[in-house]
């Protein structure tokens, strides 16, 4: 079996391009449709200056293309400060597992991080390859909760964690 394997580059001025190719209709169905580009814009710099988790892109390991994008950030959740964690592959990358093996990298790297005992996910209902990417990443289905995203609209999301001291 021919394993495709990931590697996470940290996000920079560069990869602007790709939160363009990920604005997409397709892409955004799940979050509540495409950002302006003002707002697109704000996104990049928040993804260039993070300082309270990380930004990457994801590229096959062997060639170097980029397939799409994963990151973890801090939260409130519950009473705690925790690591939320987002992905996007692009669409001529998807069905092949690399999500999933990109999640698996940044469970890695929040583990390594040691700031926060919890990573969570909260893909909506109506989301099957992500809350699939979830189940084959390692996270644990907590159960169904409203979530906030974008700001202003909620939805009904499922609430998957990693035990980053498990």
């Amino acid at each position: 079996m021919d394993v495709e394997l990931v590697r996470l580059q940290p996000w920079g001025e560069g990869d602007f391009w790709l939160l363009e190719r990920n604005n997409s209709l397709e892409m955004t169905a799940h979050l509540g449709g495409p950002e302006s580009a003002a707002q697109l814009d704000a996104r990049h710099r928040r993804y260039v200056g993070l300082e309270r988790g990380r930004m990457y892109r994801v590229e096959l390991a062997g060639s170097g293309e980029t397939v799409g994008s994963i990151g973890f950030w801090e939260r409130e959740w519950r009473g705690e400060s925790v690591w939320e964690a987002g992905w996007g592959v692009l669409p001529e990358f998807q069905g092949r597992g690399l999500a999933a093996r990109a999640a698996r990298a940044v469970v890695d790297v929040a583990r390594a991080d040691g700031r926060h005992r919890y990573l969570h996910a909260f893909p909506g209902l109506g989301h099957p390859a992500s809350n699939s990417v979830c189940r084959k990443a390692g996270f644990t289905l907590l159960g169904e909760v409203e979530f906030e995203y974008p700001k202003g609209c909620w939805m009904t999301s499922n609430d998957w964690r990693v035990d980053l001291q498990g």
